[in-house]
């Protein structure tokens, strides 16, 4: 490439991934904020329930994704790329800014939860046609034998989402507080959003259409209905299929497993504080990102295939054990008690009976406090909550056991908007990659914090031995199908079969 022509696509890298990090951001707010979404918009009186419920409303953005990638995908087809991801950053920006703005539950009752299912389909929506539209896009001004490098900056950009919706969480919460925080400072993250997506609106309007589109219209080469002849023609149906049961199912399991299953795990099993376990998942995603490009660039040397399946085999065979490491490190039966304070407290609609701290031989301190609430249904009841903050060697550990899983989600993640691009002719190539692209991260991947969640507190609750490791068994099983499927039939060439 000259010069001229790296400076025009760093050019279009930029303005795509400067909206779609702006999506992805305001798609992790919701799940960033679970814990405190949930305090927020369901009822009270079972915070297990209400968290779940919370998770579940979290996992509805990701079930209706293949929908917008359908409704999207066709547009982009018709009409355009460009045009297409305009309407859905707008769409996103305006929803998220709008679960900013609504009141809580305890306001307005059902309306609130209600209110944020709606808003959470329509994100859901909106990113289902972002992720097709950016990766064409990209892929489209990049030159064939590079499209693997060119397009991992673009798969930066869902991590890079997470990272920053986790430091303005952080930042929020260090400026206001915990009170101010619960009270209306979780808002703030949302609002924000709008003046980010604004920004992103006014880059994105100097873009120009891809080449490769504009190339088909003016043949008249576009398709005039692209869901038929993607999924109605049978031999584009078979890559439809192997797309997604041969790399996006995997991929979305090994993602989600990594970014999300392992910060509910730190925050609701391992008890960490929520400041801590974000700033834990915040570093190994900073030292982890860089490996999508690295990937990313190896799969245009080697083929995307084994990069992909090679990190489904290794969560497969290394998650039990590394989860196994992850709990043992906040298991207080596990240490040495070195001290011990009790002091009496109080807190706002509730009394704490007693507040003990433990402080262990290896830098873990734990905190319990015993609370005796005193208005509307909980009155009367005693519940304990726990929290433990992690020091020295063992925070260290904790990173670099999450880290590992970072590099898991580079290896299938990396290259495969290149894999995906390149299965599927211009002309029905948005609908027909942002299918399978979508199911298989919204619907395998959307539905495992949820499915995970309930699979652990059902295992706590039948008092199953290694119960914190139970919500491993979906992920392990679907990226294990996903491996075999790929190995039998996927090609490992850079670019299958022409097929328009």
């Amino acid at each position: 490439m000259n010069d001229n022509s790296t400076k025009s696509i760093w050019k279009v890298i930029g303005a795509s991934s400067m909206g779609t990090l702006i999506e992805w951001y305001d798609f992790f707010i919701f799940g960033s904020l679970s814990i405190v979404i949930s305090t927020k918009f369901f009822p009270s009186d079972n915070p297990t329930a209400a968290f779940l419920s919370t998770l579940a409303t979290f996992a509805a953005g990701f079930v209706v994704r293949p929908f917008g990638a359908l409704f999207f995908g066709r547009l982009g087809d018709i009409i355009g790329r460009k045009y297409t991801f305009m309407v859905t950053l707008m769409l996103m920006g305006g929803a998220t800014f709008l679960i900013g703005c609504i009141p809580s539950y305890a306001s307005i009752g059902f309306w609130a939860p209600l209110i944020v299912l709606i808003l959470r389909l329509l994100q859901g929506l909106a990113l289902g046609g972002e992720y097709g539209g950016a990766a064409t896009y990209v892929a489209e001004h990049a030159p064939v034998g590079q499209r693997g490098y060119w397009t991992s900056w673009i798969q930066t950009t869902a991590t890079f989402g997470l990272f920053i919706s986790l430091v303005v969480i952080l930042l929020t919460k260090s400026f206001l507080s915990e009170t101010q925080f619960d009270s209306w400072g979780w808002r703030v993250p949302f609002l924000l959003s709008l003046v980010m997506v604004y920004v992103s609106y006014l880059i994105r309007k100097k873009m120009k259409e891809s080449p490769e589109f504009s190339k088909a219209k003016a043949e008249g080469k576009t398709s005039t209905n692209p869901l038929k002849e993607s999924f109605g023609n049978r031999y584009n149906l078979k890559f439809v299929l192997l797309a997604l049961f041969g790399a996006a199912m995997g991929q979305g399991v090994v993602w989600y497993t990594g970014q999300f299953y392992s910060m509910s795990f730190m925050k609701t099993v391992m008890h960490l504080q929520s400041d801590q376990a974000d700033t834990i998942l915040g570093i190994a995603l900073l030292l982890g990102t860089p490996f999508f490009v690295v990937f990313g660039w190896l799969s245009d040397k080697v083929g995307r295939k084994w990069i992909m399946l090679g990190g489904m085999l290794l969560a497969v065979l290394t998650y039990r054990p590394i989860y196994e490491s992850m709990y043992q490190l906040s298991n207080v039966q596990q240490k040495t008690k070195l001290n011990e304070t009790t002091t009496p407290g109080t807190e706002q609609n509730s009394a704490i009976v007693t507040v003990t701290k433990s402080q262990y031989d290896d830098g873990t301190e734990m905190t319990s406090s015993k609370i005796l609430h005193q208005t509307g249904e909980l009155k009367g009841k005693e519940t304990i909550k726990t929290t433990t903050h992690l020091a020295g060697k063992n925070y260290i550990l904790l990173v670099a056991l999450i880290f590992i899983q970072v590099i898991y989600i580079t290896m299938v993640y990396g290259p495969i908007a290149a894999f995906l691009v390149e299965l599927f002719p211009v002309k029905i190539r948005y609908t027909s990659m942002s299918l399978p692209y979508h199911v298989g991260n919204g619907i395998f991947g959307g539905l495992l914090p949820a499915v995970s969640t309930y699979l652990t507190t059902n295992a706590e609750a039948s008092n199953t031995p290694q119960f914190y490791l139970a919500g491993l068994g979906y992920p392990i099983i679907i990226a294990a199908v996903c491996f075999i499927i790929g190995s039998l039939y996927i090609n490992n060439k850079s670019t299958p079969p022409n097929h328009e």
